[in-house]
């Protein structure tokens, strides 16, 4: 008994002159004295060895040692912490690294673009489902069953409702308006549209369009002509030169198709003209007095013009981008470049 005070009696001395220099002798410390296997656990082991009648003694001189070793340590806790904030390698004073934010994807710029256009010549917008049915996708535009136009557009069908597809054009956008019944109409319908093509350079299963309508009397071949000269004038520059041909589209007659001066090569030829320094930017004409009709307006009275374009193609020219499949491929690397277009 008197061996385990002696001892204890040592101990105090050497936790009175422990002067810890760092977080590291601090832990030291800890582990000695106060650790699951430290000195203060292993002297409360030796209760066991001490007579009851001394035990309640003993047991007030082992508190005492234990509560020592505790004020010590907790003397020199300031030095854990400042220890913990040197070994951070990091300047807290350095401002924070900026997050990287996304940009808008260039379809949705130039989509905006062609949209803004046009609200200002008075079109509205007008948007419709992409799972469509026969009749708006074909039949009301002039495309009855068995119509051999309709093997110009390869259609993903619905197998369990093979009169339901999904839209090959926003044209059927353009029939919902007209069965409204709500004249005049002077709308605009982009959106995404889908056909079963193989996936190049120039094509893909889904893209985007922005198609147009204006319906109201006495419209005329002149109205559709200047607002898409205007169009392109806005979109492409005042230097960008224009043609239209003749063409065939089962909803409009007459129909034509306009083409620009290539954007890439400036009209001397290159690949993605063909060499011709032209590029057909999009399908218009005047709406076929038939789909009028289907529709429930008098063809008599009213007339109007329509017109469709590919967003990924004009989004081609205006950024010079060769490649029809890198705006769905997601590579940062492509669409960091169009960080703050609008």
């Amino acid at each position: 008994m008197e061996q385990i005070e002696q001892q204890i009696a040592a101990y105090k001395q050497e936790i009175l002159a422990f002067e810890p220099a760092t977080a590291a002798d601090l832990e030291q410390y800890r582990i000695k004295f106060l650790g699951t296997k430290g000195i203060v656990k292993a002297m409360f082991g030796e209760m066991k060895q001490v007579p009851n009648e001394r035990k309640k003694e003993f047991g007030q001189v082992l508190n005492g040692f234990k509560q020592l070793a505790e004020e010590r340590y907790t003397q020199f806790e300031h030095l854990k912490e400042n220890g913990a904030a040197a070994s951070t390698d990091i300047d807290l004073t350095l401002p924070e690294e900026p997050h990287r934010l996304g940009s808008r994807h260039p379809i949705s710029v130039v989509r905006n673009k062609i949209i803004s256009i046009f609200e200002r010549l008075g079109f509205a917008i007008a948007e419709g489902p992409e799972i469509e049915d026969d009749w708006h996708n074909f039949t009301a535009l002039n495309l009855p069953e068995n119509h051999p136009a309709r093997d110009m557009q390869d259609t993903f069908y619905i197998s369990k409702h093979p009169d339901w597809l999904l839209r090959t054009h926003t044209s059927s956008v353009q029939v919902r308006a007209m069965e409204s019944g709500k004249l005049p109409i002077r709308i605009i319908c982009p959106g995404r549209v889908y056909r079963n093509e193989t996936i190049s350079a120039r094509a893909h299963c889904f893209f985007h369009q922005v198609e147009g309508l204006y319906i109201d009397e006495n419209v005329s071949f002149a109205d559709l002509k200047q607002t898409l000269y205007h169009f392109v004038k806005e979109l492409f520059g005042d230097t960008t030169r224009i043609r239209f041909r003749p063409s065939y589209f089962p909803f409009t007659e007459p129909s034509a198709e306009m083409d620009i001066s290539c954007q890439i090569c400036g009209g001397s030829g290159c690949n993605v003209c063909k060499h011709t320094g032209w590029v057909e930017i999009l399908g218009c004409g005047m709406v076929h007095p038939k789909v009028l009709e289907n529709c429930g307006i008098d063809p008599e009275k009213y007339t109007g013009f329509a017109f469709g374009m590919g967003i990924e193609r004009i989004t081609m020219l205006n950024y010079q981008i060769k490649d029809l499949r890198l705006f769905s491929e997601n590579d940062t690397r492509f669409l960091e470049q169009f960080e703050g277009a609008l």
